[in-house]
């Protein structure tokens, strides 16, 4: 059985009705430090709350697992993908992982990057967009008109391909302060972006269904 965790971070909270939406779907809701406030908020009780707990603020009457993990080399969201990966996740969304500090939001970026390997499927996602990072390929179902960003996360990302994108790229390069892919946009309803070298951020806008069909 495919064990899926849902952790909500301790950025901007998303909609209560994204919340609510993915963590019906989980077999696992964690609490990543004031990722928990988030979810008290709204009446959902997570399985855990980890962190070193210095925005958490705990209720009256607990009825899950508080971690009090206070290594200040890892930040909280990483504690808690570590946590959904030992505790067997194979897949995971993690919500609220942008917008209160630049610095925080470009630091989960990165660890988008360090735990992808460690999921079959790992998703950032927001009000706005869905965010996967792939150093091969990915391959999606979508609306037309759906905005698709590309974003170079290795400073210099080469070799990509895309298919059904209104700006197309064919084996070509992005790079950070030379060329961006940022407001593509799909014009077939099957995109797919392919890198040979490097690695990249797709950010796939939540718009209608979207279904993601290969990836990694």
């Amino acid at each position: 059985m495919d064990v899926h965790a849902v952790i909500v971070s301790n950025g901007m909270a998303p909609k209560a009705s994204l919340i609510k939406s993915e963590t019906e779907k989980a077999d696992l809701v964690i609490g990543a430090d004031g990722g928990g406030n988030a979810l008290l908020e709204q009446n959902i009780s997570p399985d855990v709350v980890i962190g070193d707990l210095d925005s958490f603020i705990k209720p009256n009457k607990v009825h899950f697992e508080l971690i009090h993990d206070p290594d200040q080399e890892t930040n909280d969201l990483e504690k808690a993908l570590k946590y959904a990966s030992d505790q067997g996740a194979e897949s995971c969304t993690v919500l609220g992982m942008y917008g209160l500090r630049m610095d925080h939001a470009l630091k989960n970026i990165s660890v988008l990057k360090q735990f992808t390997p460690k999921f079959k499927q790992l998703v950032f996602k927001d009000d706005r967009f869905s965010t996967w990072h792939i150093s091969q390929k990915i391959e999606a179902k979508v609306e037309k008109g759906t905005v698709i960003s590309l974003f170079p996360l290795s400073g210099k990302t080469s070799g990509i391909v895309t298919k059904g994108l209104k700006y197309s790229l064919d084996d070509e390069s992005l790079e950070n302060g030379l060329r961006d892919g940022t407001s593509n946009e799909a014009s077939e309803e099957l995109i797919s972006v392919e890198v040979k070298e490097g690695d990249l951020v797709v950010f796939i806008e939540n718009k209608g269904t979207v279904e993601v069909v290969y990836w990694r």
